[in-house]
């Protein structure tokens, strides 16, 4: 059995807590015909089938369920690199035929009666995390630690409280279908919904979504600050937006890792932001490492490190072998790396997604050298999408120098392998639907794989 049929199995034995205020486990409207729009329209919808399987199928409309529900016209999505840990099977309880996706923006097609502020037609883009806007947390607007809408008895035991619900992200954050589809169900849909304004298209409102409040919140809440010198892991979409907003908030330096099949991202990093440095592991001097390189070119290393990889990745064959056998979820190695690279009193940031447990981690150096390792958490989105927006508004922040490709919805289980094999140069891409307008100026021109 594999550890999430095992999770799925010990969470219907014990049973959601009963906290929730919203319907939980709504992953496909096949599940059941009340979910299923009575209209009887299909749209499509990328689901995962099994580890490594994902693929485009036809499934109902979603329906209305609650008063509070909103009905989303989907006109863009993407392909998030957390995506590819649904994909690896590395995220538990998911289940055959889950609706993925949890970044999306759209149109509005249908509200329940009890929404407010929103209208027929607007457009809008979702917060991936789905909060009542209600609770002790998201009264201070940290939406993805929302008390109310993720009852999973597996998470709150694993973790000591539950997270907010998040779309397209398994039934431990609550099972709710995401917006990799045509249409997407959006409960508390006045609360997880943002307007876009219509000097902002869809190719950067909808990054508002994931991607760039994450990445704002990793630069802030492990503090950098003017004169800092940044050493980022991990050169993909969350990494490339950290070093422009480490630049934005006063860093000297930073300082980009990567290498292996995603060194290519190493340079498509230096084309859009030319101050920042590289560091390539995969072509290291004889006998160095990063960290020893790290300490070469700034003075007792690097005041911040920012981990923006994840946990499933190992590196030496120790970890892959124990992750193999289930004797831990995530490898340490990164967060060892960082611990050892920053200066003594450095501070260190976990972005990157770790689901659970990790051995062999390095306290000793973590408490002798006073290291602050700082879990910045699933981003709080409705703490920063409004000032996020102003600042594409005003041109403070640049969204475009990460969209490299657009994709049709339609092919989606391609896009999700070549991401996966860092294929085609793909950093960050627009997955149109039927319901999404033209591209705008300046972006992408759609790409097909079956011609």
């Amino acid at each position: 059995m594999s550890m999430t049929q095992a999770a799925n199995a010990a969470e219907k034995v014990m049973g959601h807590t009963g906290e929730a205020i919203t319907e939980q486990n709504v992953t496909n409207p096949n599940r059941d015909s009340k979910y299923a729009d009575p209209s009887g329209e299909t749209m499509k919808a990328l689901a995962w089938m099994g580890k490594n399987d994902v693929q485009v199928i036809e499934v109902p409309k979603p329906a209305i369920i609650e008063p509070r529900d909103v009905i989303l016209k989907v006109t863009g999505s993407t392909v998030c690199g957390s995506d590819l840990h649904l994909l690896h099977g590395s995220v538990i309880q998911l289940q055959k035929g889950d609706i993925l996706g949890h970044e999306f923006c759209g149109t509005i097609d249908s509200m329940g009666s009890e929404v407010k502020g929103l209208k027929a037609g607007q457009r809008v883009v979702a917060s991936f995390q789905v909060a009542c806007g209600d609770c002790m947390y998201c009264k201070k607007k940290l939406s993805s630690q929302c008390e109310k809408m993720n009852d999973n008895s597996t998470e709150k035991l694993m973790y000591g409280s539950n997270t907010a619900g998040m779309f397209g992200y398994s039934h431990f954050t609550g099972g709710f279908a995401g917006g990799q589809a045509e249409y997407v169900r959006v409960p508390f849909g006045d609360v997880n919904l943002l307007p876009l304004p219509d000097d902002v298209e869809d190719e950067k409102g909808l990054y508002l979504s994931d991607v760039l409040a994450t990445s704002w919140n990793c630069v802030v809440d492990t503090g950098v600050k003017k004169g800092d010198v940044v050493a980022i892991w991990g050169a993909g979409p969350i990494g490339h937006m950290c070093a422009e907003f480490s630049f934005i908030n006063g860093a000297e330096r930073v300082i980009m890792i990567d290498g292996g099949a995603g060194k290519w991202r190493l340079d498509l990093v230096k084309k859009t932001l030319p101050n920042v440095e590289l560091l390539d592991f995969t072509n290291l001097p004889k006998g160095e490492s990063i960290t020893s390189q790290l300490k070469k070119m700034v003075h007792g290393g690097p005041d911040v490190a920012l981990e923006c990889v994840a946990g499933e990745y190992a590196k030496g064959w120790g970890h892959y072998f124990e992750m193999l056998l289930g004797l831990e979820t995530d490898t340490s190695e990164i967060v060892n790396e960082m611990i050892a690279s920053v200066k003594n009193y450095g501070r260190c940031g976990i972005t990157g997604v770790y689901v659970g447990y990790t051995n062999h981690f390095n306290i000793g150096s973590l408490m002798e050298r006073g290291i602050r390792l700082i879990g910045n958490g699933q981003a709080p989105v409705q703490l920063y999408w409004e000032d996020l927006l102003k600042k594409i508004q005003d041109k403070t922040i640049h969204p475009e120098i990460m969209l490299t490709h657009r994709f049709d919805v339609s092919e989606l289980d391609i896009i999700y392998d070549k991401f996966n094999k860092r294929e085609d140069g793909i950093q960050k891409c627009f997955v149109q639907t039927r319901f999404s307008a033209p591209p705008a100026p300046g972006t992408p021109e759609l790409t097909l794989y079956r011609k």
